[in-house]
Formats: C-alpha cells, structure tokens, sequence
C-alpha cells in the first residue's frame, strides 16, 4: 500500500447477524431482516462509522424442501428484496453507499436498468449492482426451470444481459435533457441512443425513459471465483468481493484479477477488491473468543449437516457425525460455488476431518477475526498494506453489537492510523471509491476524433 492510501469499508447487511445461529442469541433481534426500523439504524450507524457501502445480499426464492434444515437456519427465509430496501434506505441515508443483489438469471435486462438508475437518481448517486448467476434450484424453479442451467451458460447469460444494461444505461447522453422552454424542447432528440440488440437470450429495441444517471451508471459488483466468473469479474466489474482464508490467498487472487484487466482493455485503479472479513469485537480477546464460541455453540447438528451439503452439493444427512466424510460421496465438480466447494473438499482429503469437526470450523473460506479493536485494526492494515485487497467487506455475527464496537472503537483506530477517511465524502458513491464516472460513449468517441 502506497504512502497516503486509505481502505474502503462495506458493511453485509445480516439480520441479526452473519452467523448460522445469530437468530437464536439472546442479544440478537430475530426479526432484523424484515424490519426497515433495523435496516435503518445499521445504514445509519455505518454511515456515522465511514463506511462506503450498506450491502444487501439476497436470493429470489424460498426454500421448499429440506425445512426441518432450514427452519432452523432461516437464510434469505423471510427477508426484504434489495431494490425496494435501497430505495428506502437511499430516503434515509446522505452518504453511505447502497449496494444490492440481483440475479441475472432470472430478472429482464430493461427492468433492472430502469430500476437501478431510478435509485441512482433518488440516492444522489449512491447505488451499486452486484451481478449474481443464482446458486441454487429453489431459484430456477421459481422462474419455470427444473434446475440452474449449467455454471458456464450462466456466465454466458450474465455477460449478454450485462451488456445490454450498460447499452440501457447510456440511452441518453449526459446533457440530453435540456428543458429550454424558450424553444419549447424538453430533450435534444439527437441525444438519445436506441438499443437494437438481438442475441442468443434477448431481443431489446428502445430506450430508457430515464435521464443517464448522477453516476453516469451504478457502480457494478461482482464476486466470481471461477475461472467463467473471474473473467467475467475482470470484464465489468468495479468492486470484487473475495472470499479466502489467508492473505497469500487473497493476493494471489487479487493479482489474477489484475492480470485479466488487460484482456478487457482496462487498467488496475478501474477495481477495488473487498476481502470478506467476519469480525467479532470485545475489550479483549478472550471475551470476544468467548462469545464466538457460545454462537458455534449454537449450531444445531441438522444446520451444521446441512451448510457443507449445501455447499459441497452431496447430502451429508445420514453420515455419523465424529466420523470423517468418505472420499466417495464426493461430487467431481461444483456447479454452484466452486471456491466454497474446493474448501470442503480439501478438508475432506487433506485434513480427514470428521464431520461434526468439519462444520464447527467451516466458514465459507473465510475465517472469523476476534479481538479487541486494536487487533482487528492490526490485522485490517496487515492485509491492506500486504497488497491483498483494498478494503473490506465486512460481516458481524452478532450485526448490531458487532457494527457498534467497529464504529465505536476500530473506526477511529483506522483513522488515527491514517488508514480510513475522517469524514464523508461529499458526491457520489464512485467519488467515495475512487472510480472515474464513465463518460457516455458517444463522448469518448469525440474527444477520441478531437
């Protein structure tokens, strides 16, 4: 890390908390996912703690089998869906960023961009897309499908409906809209461009009816890790949200992604990488030990069971817990999240863990931080300043306690360090980023001419 650079903050809007069993802890508010008063306070408390981003992950689907499981782990159950909760939240919020999920497997390219650019205007420019391909069935049977098409057909569809948002997005040049009552004329009519796409998923000719918004266009997010995602990430998008254990890890991804830029035609400082880092704060160590051992406590055996299935795509409910996984009963491949599905493997074979071991260490390749603010900003600077990210996506397993204790205690040890901003930045969330606002094609190609 440069002399004078600084780290970028998202904060993953959890409910009670990103934990399995965050829901059954006492101090917990099971009811935080769908109540906009809770979505409200966290936004703000995590503006006043200078983070960039309030991040909505989500799924479109509820599931329907396998409930004595999720009954019991409620993930994506009964939560709000991010387009209508950032609108909402760019009401009630001045600065922060607003990010939010939407699957590009199963929504229309023109609604997407007519929705995200509206929120951009609402926000002041304060809005971000993170592109998903879906991972799992419950989705694709909600949308007339017996199962997700494969891992590569995915990505194909993304990158099409990808394309035609951003096409969507530039409908209108930046000063189209003139409003010249003198002349009676609302727009300059040789300022519109007109989408005609026909493609292997969509056929599109219009418009949006909508001015090009205060970003020029949302912020676009992405978090693949396979090779069909990484080049995808590498084409478009402006934030990566990583997930690995070690910094060795993170930096080698991270350089991977870099080295792809130039497939694309971009450079380096058009993305930020955002290592996911869940965080449990106390006064001291031990404590915050302590209270990451009473949440894996809490996690029943059927949850416990059910995680790695779900995430290594085999059905683990009827093997002996203190036994280890049988090599046999693995899958060849992932079609879901191949980055967590290489991480259960590994402990399967490498490690020959038993099961009950298996998910009381299991964290979706990530591993919980615990530590007085002090250490968590140790380790916070040691990553950034190793090169492996620029900043953090970071995960409260406890949402509430976990976001006060940050704001409160590891925000001004960043700032005292020098290593976080120490107000707000004034404009839009690419300004807070560091990212150039893109400039309408139809510009670029003058000035190119000039």
């Amino acid at each position: 890390m440069a002399a004078g650079e600084q780290m970028y903050l998202a904060v993953m809007a959890s409910g009670p908390g990103s934990h399995v069993a965050a829901w059954l802890h006492p101090e917990t508010d099971a009811r935080a996912a769908l109540s906009i008063a809770s979505h409200t306070a966290m936004a703000q408390l995590a503006e006043r703690g200078l983070f960039h981003m309030y991040f909505i992950a989500d799924t479109p689907a509820a599931r329907t089998t396998k409930l004595d499981l999720y009954s019991r782990m409620p993930i994506y159950m009964n939560q709000l869906e991010p387009i209508t909760l950032m609108a909402a939240l760019a009401a009630t919020t001045r600065h922060i960023g607003l990010g939010g999920t939407v699957s590009a497997s199963f929504y229309e390219p023109y609604n997407l961009a007519r929705q995200f650019a509206s929120i951009d205007h609402i926000s002041g420019g304060r809005v971000a897309w993170n592109i998903v391909t879906s991972a799992n069935d419950y989705a694709a049977q909600n949308f007339g499908l017996d199962k997700l098409p494969p891992h590569g057909d995915r990505y194909k569809r993304a990158a099409e409906f990808t394309d035609i948002v951003l096409k969507l997005w530039d409908s209108w040049e930046d000063d189209a809209f003139i409003r010249d009552r003198a002349q009676g004329l609302f727009f300059d009519p040789a300022k519109q461009h007109v989408l005609d796409h026909e493609g292997p998923y969509f056929k599109i000719h219009g418009a949006l009816n909508i001015e090009r918004s205060p970003q020029g266009r949302p912020v676009i997010i992405q978090a693949g890790a396979s090779e069909a995602g990484m080049d995808f990430a590498a084409s478009v998008a402006e934030v990566i949200f990583g997930a690995h254990e070690t910094i060795e890890e993170s930096r080698h991804f991270y350089d991977q992604l870099k080295t792809r830029l130039g497939k694309f035609g971009r450079a380096p400082e058009e993305l930020r990488l955002l290592a996911g880092m869940p965080v449990i704060i106390a006064d001291s160590a031990q404590e915050a030990e302590d209270k990451y051992q009473t949440l894996q406590a809490l996690i029943h055996p059927v949850v416990g069971r059910g995680r790695l299935g779900m995430d290594l795509e085999a059905d683990l409910s009827n093997l002996p817990l203190d036994e280890p996984v049988p090599e046999e009963l693995l899958p060849k491949s992932a079609n879901f999240h191949k980055k967590f599905y290489d991480t259960i493997v590994k402990m399967i074979r490498e490690e020959k863990l038993t099961l009950r071991q298996m998910y009381l260490r299991y964290e979706r390749a990530r591993r919980t931080l615990r530590g007085t603010p002090v250490q968590i900003a140790d380790t916070l600077q040691e990553w950034r300043e190793a090169g492996a990210c620029d900043g953090f996506m970071v995960m409260f397993p406890m949402m509430e306690d976990g976001l006060t204790r940050f704001v409160n205690g590891v925000t001004p040890e960043l700032q005292r360090r020098g290593l976080l901003r120490q107000t707000q930045t004034e404009g839009t969330m690419r300004d807070a980023l560091g990212l150039k606002r893109p400039p309408h094609p139809k510009a670029a190609l003058s000035r190119a001419a000039e």
